[in-house]
């Protein structure tokens, strides 16, 4: 085990000095590109003026025999692209895959000064963040750059679930961890063959009415995935980085989509990956605090004056808990609307006609 004292100390000689903090950017979709497939490549200049982060893949949607014609597509991309404000990210192959180590060396050292987070998919434990962490520092030091990469985990095995805090604390390099539920739901070996999402069968139904048990009931179908990203979402909360939900498969079922996004957002999530650009704007949407909320969690904010004490607000009970609640829907909203004019006026707009 580490010692405390030596936790932000660089890994390697020469490598830079890991964060001290994770630096909050807007993230509310992480949309997904093959840099290997020369259409998908000829929109990122586009794509990067709608997303908050743009990821160049390199696993499993790509084939075996194209890896390599990805990753050198996404040297190539981060070489030739203004990507402004938006992020630029890559998920590498998995850590037992014969393809990550060159996807590490190559990409660091030729465009490490590009890429801002590399998310690592099948995170087991803090032994995968650990030799990451290492090689990492070694590359760096090696390309010379001054600012360190960021680590982003994927939850995709039952033994990552189990071992979440431990993942979410292994480096000061970790910026977030999301839920990928496809590979986990096989990991657990859970019945449902869908990306993300509820299924039909997973419910609660209604006590029967009379002697029929049959008639007059009503089911509800539950969310699959409610406990294992509450559990991730408090470990990222105790570690000081960003949880996420991932994909959602089925991109026709929009409505299904956005359902799935408020309640990640409603848990504690900042984002989710999107997978198709029509889920672009369902993520940008979902994961912004709505104008009303914003000003009502402003008016609480100026009426509870120095937080202490309780308030009568519109018949409602407002004390320090409710401060501390509006405090987080107030700041994500005022980190948000610095850098989209829009969502500000339409903020400001509606605080303004919420006022006593």
């Amino acid at each position: 085990m580490r010692s405390p004292k030596d936790f932000f100390a660089p890994l390697a000689l020469g490598a830079p000095e890991p964060p001290r903090q994770i630096p909050f950017r807007p993230s509310r979709v992480i949309h997904f590109f093959d840099p290997g497939n020369e259409k998908m490549a000829a929109k990122v200049p586009d794509l990067a003026k709608q997303a908050d982060v743009l990821l160049g893949n390199l696993e499993d949607a790509v084939r075996a025999d194209r890896k390599e014609a990805a990753r050198a597509g996404l040297v190539s991309i981060a070489k030739a692209t203004d990507f402004g404000r938006t992020q630029l990210w890559t998920r590498v192959n998995s850590l037992d895959s014969p393809w990550v180590l060159d996807d590490l060396v190559t990409l660091v050292t030729e465009i490490g000064d590009r890429l801002d987070v590399i998310m690592v998919p099948k995170v087991e434990g803090a032994q995968d963040i650990h030799y990451l962490d290492r090689l990492l520092a070694q590359l760096e030091a090696r390309a010379g750059l001054t600012k360190p990469l960021l680590v982003h985990a994927i939850l995709e095995t039952a033994s990552g679930v189990a071992n979440v805090e431990e993942i979410a604390g292994a480096s000061p390099r970790m910026q977030g961890i999301s839920l990928g539920p496809a590979d986990l739901a096989a990991s657990r070996r859970m019945k449902t063959t869908r990306v993300g999402g509820g299924h039909p069968g997973y419910l609660v139904r209604t006590d029967p009415v009379g002697e029929d048990l049959a008639a007059g009931r009503t089911t509800y179908q539950q969310d699959l995935w409610h406990y294992t990203v509450a559990r991730m979402v408090d470990a990222c909360a105790v570690h000081g980085i960003l949880p996420y939900y991932g994909p959602f498969g089925d991109i026709r079922d929009v409505v299904a989509c956005e359902d799935q996004f408020r309640n990640a957002f409603l848990l504690g999530c900042v984002g989710a990956w999107s997978l198709h650009p029509v889920q672009i704007d369902i993520a940008k949407r979902v994961f912004s605090p709505s104008p009303s909320d914003v000003a009502w969690a402003r008016r609480v904010i100026a009426e509870m004056g120095d937080g202490t004490g309780a308030v009568m607000i519109d018949g409602k009970m407002q004390d320090d808990a409710s401060v501390k609640q509006c405090r987080v829907v107030s700041e994500l909203a005022d980190e948000l609307a610095a850098d989209d004019p829009e969502l500000a006026a339409a903020y400001d707009a509606a605080t303004k006609e919420l006022q006593p």
